[in-house]
């Protein structure tokens, strides 16, 4: 990688038109090196076109973008030697063992016999599939399938790593697993631009979260920061007991100034509040009027509200 930037990922005024679509409409990106830029928005926002374009495997309309300083458009050979790419879709074969998939690709990307089995074999023993490696990659679970094509990626020990909707469809357990090694991967110094549906994995692994809508980079910033931009802080409350529901939410009022929202369901009173002061006060409130409660404390604004607020979509945070 190229010691003349700080960053490993930079975009600039990036432009992609499909016909009459604009899939990007002047598209601004940094991510240091060594961090996890956490990419969302709507479907059709172009998240995917981003990562494409910045892989060397489209051509932008406009704009540049540099990899570890090198230039997508001037060196794509020294780009592609610093990348790794997992799309949304496994690459693997599926009639070929998990080891035989690996060495393949560590031949097709020019190492010797050698190297590439024991680029296998380390891959295998770090992704936790050894018991499995000779077996038919149809044989493997949804999760060891994911975990097989991420060290498909790593084959060639890339310094980028482009995940696009690495955990879709899987279980928890298995996505759990998938964010543990991403984690590992950035100890090790891996930089990371993904891209997910799951505002929670967002939320989870990104240093920096950026919101695509309509081809625009719309938002940025660490998660607290785009919480606290969306909205200050809210005050839970979950009474004990159901018949306290209506006195908690007098309480509530009287303190904040703000009608409580109820989710009877959870039985949870939301209040936004501005002075996170005002829960000592409602603490003494309920202490004096008897009123025992399960859960009570504050917390920003979550994730799939930011995006929400932002977007105004409910849903699509996809390709």
């Amino acid at each position: 990688m190229s010691d003349s930037t700080a960053n490993a990922i930079e975009a600039e005024g990036l432009v992609k038109r499909f016909g009459e679509t604009t899939a990007l409409d002047g598209v601004d990106l940094e991510v240091p090196a060594g961090r996890i830029l956490g990419v969302l928005g709507p479907n059709g926002a172009g998240k995917t076109t981003a990562v494409r374009i910045l892989a060397t495997l489209q051509l932008p309309d406009a704009g540049t973008a540099r990899i570890g300083g090198y230039d997508v458009l001037r060196d794509p050979v020294a780009v592609r030697g610093l990348i790794g790419l997992t799309g949304q879709y496994a690459s693997v074969d599926e009639d070929m063992s998990g080891r035989d998939n690996l060495v393949l690709f560590g031949r097709l990307l020019e190492m010797s016999k050698a190297d590439a089995r024991a680029r296998a074999r380390d891959l295998l023993d770090r992704f936790e599939l050894s018991d499995a490696a000779n077996r038919p990659v149809r044989t493997y679970s949804g999760g060891m399938r994911r975990r097989l094509d991420l060290s498909a990626s790593l084959i060639s020990r890339p310094r980028v790593l482009f995940l696009d909707e690495p955990t879709t469809g899987l279980d928890p357990h298995s996505r759990n697993e998938i964010w543990d090694i991403v984690r590992r991967l950035v100890d090790d110094g891996v930089t990371v631009l993904l891209t997910t549906q799951y505002l929670e994995e967002a939320d989870q692994l990104a240093d920096r979260i950026t919101v695509f809508d309509h081809g625009r980079v719309v938002a940025d910033g660490t998660p607290n920061e785009l919480k606290r931009k969306v909205g200050g802080q809210t005050l839970q409350v979950k009474p004990s007991q159901w018949q306290d529901m209506d006195a908690v939410a007098r309480i509530l009022l009287d303190v904040t100034g703000a009608r409580p929202l109820r989710d009877m369901d959870s039985r949870v009173l939301n209040t936004p509040v501005e002075d996170p002061v005002l829960l000592s006060t409602v603490v003494t409130r309920l202490a004096a009027a008897g009123i025992a409660v399960d859960e009570l404390g504050l917390r920003l604004p979550s994730l799939d509200e930011v995006f929400l607020a932002i977007t105004g979509s409910k849903q699509g945070v996809t390709a």
